[in-house]
């Protein structure tokens, strides 16, 4: 069983997710972004997951300096291409419409609140998915955007978390 925590991050919000490869979702959460750090602290002392994910979007270079910063954890910054696409769908399929909303396509329905959290579940859905194809010896359909590092790294360039002591 192997829990990871997930940050889908944004300007002014970010989603948070911790997910588990067996029992899936455990937690969902959207944070303002002056509140993140904390959250995710919090977040990482609850579940104490083995990897703490990070979308690679514009701005998430500030996102992994702040947390490398303040936390004493390895972050891995994982390709988060369609997410957003992928996680309106997943909120849509958790929250089915009702009533005249139901008549909408698909493609026309926003939901009613943010949906980060979901993109963060996404993200970690898709690193158990990587995960699986690479221990299956499936080489050829690597995330798309990721980066391997040298022998046995993950399915995700690696940046390392800074030591405190």
């Amino acid at each position: 069983m192997t829990v990871v925590a997930a940050v889908d991050p944004g300007r002014r919000k970010c989603g948070l997710a911790v997910v588990c490869s067996e029992e899936g979702i455990l937690f969902r959460q959207i944070a303002l972004r002056e509140d993140l750090v904390e959250a995710v602290r919090r977040m990482l002392q609850e579940y104490s997951p083995v990897e703490l994910l990070v979308g690679g979007s514009t701005g998430s270079k500030e996102v992994v300096a702040e947390l490398q910063a303040t936390l004493d954890r390895k972050v891995l910054v994982v390709d988060e291409s369609h997410t957003t696409e992928r996680a309106r769908t997943r909120y849509f399929q958790d929250h089915p419409p009702r009533g005249l909303w139901r008549l909408i396509p698909w493609g026309l329905r926003v939901p009613p609140v943010p949906w980060d959290d979901y993109a963060a579940v996404v993200m970690a859905e898709d690193y158990f998915k990587a995960v699986s194809r690479e221990n299956s010896g499936e080489t050829q359909s690597s995330p798309p955007g990721s980066k391997k590092e040298g022998p046995g790294s993950g399915p995700a360039r690696k940046i390392s978390g800074r030591s405190k002591g």
